[in-house]
């Protein structure tokens, strides 16, 4: 059941961000549609975004993933919010390229002799696209391509990273991705590659709009500090981009009791149902998965002894995190040994009878989404977090 709500608490969010997730109920929907849902899928890691779509669809598979991604093409991999590698439907390339082009960017995290002037920036960034039109590149190879394009500035070795020094280019891939130039294309054998997916942006203005109103869906209420915090942009910024919006109706104010006080966050206009129930029954996530990344506040997904246990310095998705009745309460991991999975919960407090069925389901269906067979204990996870 759907009712309006004057003032939202937390509980209804949280229940209806989950429902609209997949995650109370699978969909029953393709990859692209899933990933929609989510808004996007962190792909860092790869196998978890896999289970992060896989888990959300009646009976999906890696394997529905990696045909949506490389066969189909209705998904794309690429740089997505944050600068972090994520999957995007293929049919909102142009909103995302749009939106992300028109976020602010700072000066950049490298000392001034490392830096590009903006005009070395665009003339790499058109090196990138046209090198990458028509041809599927290795790293190696698309740094050539730039090179050849540009000039021996672009490929000195001064940028730090990962105890070595890249090419002065590099700096700007992510740029690259949001500007809708790059993409990774499929691996050549050992080697990831990159291609340009040839998407055309739609206006900045659109595009933000679009990307707004497509978050608040996902995950309003929220207010324009939490659209800021998941997208990696300046919360005055944010704050403008709110206010547009709501001076053109595109979203409405609502009360919502969050945590320790009330307080005003938005919605899409007129999208103010929220389901009566609050979440109920047990769900595994993977390594940054969008739900636990994107909702907020934090502390009330987390509470109590989760918030120390399964956040790393406060940031969410460094775990894969047990839910029970749509908060976090426990962790877990997993490892592969052929088709055998073995998974290891560790709750945060006992689980009744019910919940341990309900991890056993789940546990089945992580099995499934991998295409192995799950095997469960419920113990301590003695494996950090994800670096």
């Amino acid at each position: 059941m759907t009712t309006r709500a004057a003032t939202v608490t937390w509980t209804r969010a949280n229940a209806r961000r989950i429902e609209r997730q997949g995650l109370s109920a699978p969909l029953a929907a393709s990859p692209a549609d899933a990933v929609a849902a989510m808004l996007a899928a962190h792909a860092q890691v790869r196998s978890a975004a896999e289970m992060s779509v896989g888990l959300r669809l009646t009976g999906g598979t890696r394997a529905d993933v990696r045909t949506a991604l490389w066969t189909d093409r209705t998904l794309v991999r690429t740089y997505g919010p944050r600068g972090t590698v994520h999957l995007l439907p293929a049919a909102e390339l142009p909103m995302w390229t749009g939106a992300l082009s028109a976020v602010p960017t700072g000066a950049g995290p490298f000392p001034e002799d490392v830096r590009m002037s903006p005009g070395q920036t665009e003339e790499v960034l058109a090196a990138i696209g046209d090198a990458l039109t028509g041809a599927e590149l290795t790293i190696d190879e698309l740094s050539d391509a730039v090179v050849a394009r540009t000039g021996p500035w672009a490929g000195e070795r001064v940028m730090p990273a990962f105890q070595q020094l890249w090419p002065r280019w590099r700096q700007v891939m992510h740029l690259a991705g949001h500007r809708g130039v790059l993409c990774f294309a499929p691996d050549r054998g050992r080697k990831v590659t990159f291609t340009n997916p040839g998407a055309t942006a739609l206006d900045g203005p659109a595009a933000l709009a679009g990307l707004v109103r497509r978050y608040l869906y996902a995950y309003g209420p929220a207010t324009p500090a939490h659209f800021a915090t998941w997208l990696a942009a300046p919360r005055s910024w944010a704050v403008s981009v709110f206010a547009e919006l709501a001076g053109d109706g595109a979203i409405e104010e609502v009360a919502y009791e969050s945590g320790g006080g009330g307080g005003t966050a938005w919605l899409v206009a007129g999208d103010t149902g929220f389901p009566a129930e609050p979440a109920r029954g047990v769900r595994l996530l993977p390594y940054f998965d969008a739900f636990a990344i994107a909702s907020q506040p934090r502390e009330r997904l987390f509470p109590g002894a989760a918030y120390e246990r399964a956040l790393a310095r406060g940031q969410a998705g460094n775990f894969p995190v047990l839910l029970i009745d749509g908060t976090v309460a426990g962790v877990w991991h997993q490892r592969r040994s052929g088709r055998l999975i073995a998974v290891t919960v560790e709750p945060l407090s006992p689980l009744t009878a019910v919940q341990l069925r309900g991890l056993e389901e789940q546990v089945e269906r992580v099995g499934a989404a991998l295409e192995g067979t799950a095997e469960l204990t419920v113990g301590k996870v003695t494996v950090g977090p994800h670096a």
